[in-house]
């Protein structure tokens, strides 16, 4: 079988455009390993429009509700799940999509939604107090540590920006930076260090995350000088950096220097015709669950009248 479209990825990208494709009526199949994306790592989310609150693990499941709720009898939306794609490959007009199974599924058009992941903060204990004070998202769960003390963990412009959200809430905030100057504008940086309520430490190891069942302080030493400093916080916001998943198609499309698929962000096109991608593996300025949602629906729009036109 010939699908118009594959789409790549179980996150709010992919699911968008599914739904999207199903009510389009275009033969589309889903290849997800696992629904939700980074979200499910997420204890709760307060930012998903429509929703006042839901669970990262709950959002997955009713992504996964409404994608499947398009298939069946009469339906031309089909879902693989449980396993990803591993390459996909040009083959004359078509294209070529093959999973860990070894599976081969060929279409016409592809949408790459498989995002990315979080660079970990590596330090003793770190993994013990991921979603119990170690958060990746300050837009997600900043208004959590309304009136605490925290620390963002990170330099560049995501760190800084970090840190102007949660001025807004917190108590105070300390930027730790890890190299001897901040990789981030110098505009944003005078911006939010003229805040008061925050402190701004560089050319810092981060040693080790401390607490009982949720983080009660951060350890971190001088570089220079050696020296270890002990702070009393309640919440850590890691910005260190994202892992786009861009593999499977790093020897297809354009990618930035940082791996991520270049796209024209009128129609979420990439640099190969017949292949779009939207969300987190792309490079757009932002990277947000209902953002990365609008993205898969622009995509998909697009797609439908590439497909129409031919």
């Amino acid at each position: 079988m010939i699908y118009d479209l594959i789409i790549l990825g179980g996150g709010p990208s992919g699911t968008a455009a599914a739904i999207y494709a199903a009510r389009k009526r275009l033969s589309t199949l889903f290849i997800t390993a696992e629904w939700g994306g980074q979200s499910t790592v997420s204890e709760k989310i307060y930012n998903w429009v429509g929703t006042p609150e839901i669970g990262g693990m709950e959002l997955g499941t009713a992504f996964k509700t409404h994608v499947l709720a398009n298939t069946g009898e009469k339906q031309t939306l089909f879902v693989k799940e449980g396993e990803k794609a591993i390459t996909v490959s040009k083959n004359a007009e078509l294209f070529e999509v093959t999973t860990e199974s070894g599976e081969k599924f060929q279409s016409k058009t592809i949408l790459i939604t498989t995002g990315s992941g979080r660079k970990k903060l590596i330090a003793k204990n770190a993994d013990k107090f991921e979603n119990k004070g170690i958060t990746y998202c300050a837009s997600c769960d900043g208004p959590l540590f309304a009136d605490q003390d925290v620390v963002v963990i990170g330099g560049g412009n995501a760190g800084f920006e970090s840190a102007a959200q949660l001025l807004a809430y917190a108590k105070s905030v300390t930027l730790l930076h890890r190299s001897a100057e901040f990789k981030a504008d110098a505009v944003t940086i005078e911006k939010v260090l003229s805040h008061p309520n925050i402190k701004a430490v560089k050319n810092v190891d981060i040693l080790e995350v401390k607490g009982d069942k949720f983080v009660e302080g951060l350890v971190y030493k001088d570089k220079t000088t050696g020296a270890e400093t002990t702070l009393n916080v309640s919440g850590i916001f890691v910005e260190i950096g994202q892992i786009p998943n861009t593999d499977l198609v790093k020897d297809l499309v354009e990618l930035d220097e940082i791996k991520r698929i270049k796209i024209d962000a009128w129609n979420n096109r990439t640099s190969v015709p017949g292949i779009w991608a939207a969300g987190d593996c792309t490079n757009v300025l932002y990277h947000q669950n209902n953002i990365a949602a609008g993205d898969g629906v622009r995509a998909l729009e697009d797609i439908y009248l590439f497909l129409r036109a031919k």
